[in-house]
């Protein structure tokens, strides 16, 4: 499959919700849920991620207090029919301890992963669809997105269609 990638500039927090909330509308538009997506989330401690899985799950739940999942690895988040999971995986030792945690059947549907530090965990977690990778730069943030499945591809082409 041929990938796509893009790069986008965010100067502050303010740009850094509202991207987050442009990609939950995407999400949206493309009925993400249903089919079930993957985010891969890189980047040094710091970089972005949670800031953009916390405001990517406030999109759909506003007011929603989103805690980093450090130290529990996986917190969930249920509105009408759809979950938003969001993992952590930097404190995991072994990937062999995401089984012990059934993220195969977290992962079934009507569900967006967002996964931090996902090399930890594999082999064993799912490929991605869409890898997004937070740079510093020297004012604000990078974000580069690539595509990695079918799914993914779509998503890029429309944040590159609407970005341009």
């Amino acid at each position: 499959m041929f990938q796509l990638c893009t790069e986008i500039e965010l100067l502050d927090e303010s740009e850094s919700i509202d991207f987050a909330g442009f990609i939950a509308g995407l999400v949206d538009e493309m009925n993400g849920f249903e089919k079930g997506m993957i985010f891969y989330l890189y980047g040094d401690l710091g970089a972005g991620k949670s800031f953009f899985s916390r405001a990517f799950v406030q999109y759909y739940i506003p007011g929603q207090k989103v805690k980093s999942p450090t130290y529990t690895i996986v917190e969930s988040y249920n509105f009408s029919t759809n979950t938003i999971h969001h993992l952590d995986l930097y404190r995991l030792c072994d990937p062999e301890e995401l089984e012990y945690l059934a993220v195969r059947d977290l992962l079934k549907e009507n569900f967006v992963a967002l996964i931090e530090w996902p090399q930890k965990g594999a082999p064993i977690l799912p490929p991605a669809d869409v890898e997004f990778e937070f740079v510093y730069a020297p004012q604000g943030r990078i974000v580069k997105i690539k595509s990695i499945s079918e799914k993914g591809k779509s998503l890029v082409e429309k944040i590159m269609l609407k970005t341009q």
